[in-house]
């Protein structure tokens, strides 16, 4: 983990930003208040899907696995964000590739984390999954599962918000 200070932008219950920050390591949002996260089901040509688990280092959820993405940085868009995490994280870029779906999950809570997550789709390619290195600080490690593999994780209670994804997902393998 950084020891650098990251801020995420606050937005309000209809995705429009605040002009308010927040600091990514500590924060409370007020009812109202969101932030935003981006994800990517990466998709291979059979129709797997890229999975990651968290490092046992993370403040929470440490050691789930989960779709790879992350927060959006102040004054990034999502989809910005997203070629960012995934270049990050799994060391697959994005950059010359428009997303073949989107999606975008509100989540509200009472314990002052309510957030967006903005959910893209990307088809990937046998050269990027042998490219493939994880940021270790962020992530244990990576996969390639089918759907059913996927959730049958999910029923073990080892995936991260699987049912806020799950239909995103069956769209993206169609």
């Amino acid at each position: 983990m950084s020891e650098e200070k990251e801020l995420w932008d606050i937005y309000d219950a209809d995705k429009k930003p605040t002009g308010e920050t927040i600091d990514r390591y500590n924060f409370s949002l007020k009812p109202g208040q969101f932030h935003l996260a981006a994800i990517a089901v990466l998709i291979t040509e059979d129709k797997k899907i890229l999975i990651t688990r968290r490092s046992m280092n993370k403040r929470w959820a440490a050691g789930l696995w989960e779709i790879p993405g992350g927060g959006v940085k102040a004054g990034e868009n999502s989809e910005a964000a997203i070629y960012r995490e995934i270049l990050e994280e799994t060391n697959i870029d994005l950059g010359d590739r428009k997303y073949e779906d989107f999606y975008t999950h509100k989540r509200e809570s009472k314990e002052s984390n309510s957030y967006f997550v903005d959910m893209y789709c990307f088809k990937i390619s046998k050269k990027d999954i042998l490219g493939v290195k994880v940021q270790e600080e962020e992530i244990l490690e990576s996969k390639i599962v089918s759907i059913s593999e996927l959730e049958d994780i999910a029923k073990r209670g080892e995936f991260l918000h699987f049912d806020n994804v799950k239909n995103f997902l069956y769209r993206c393998v169609g």
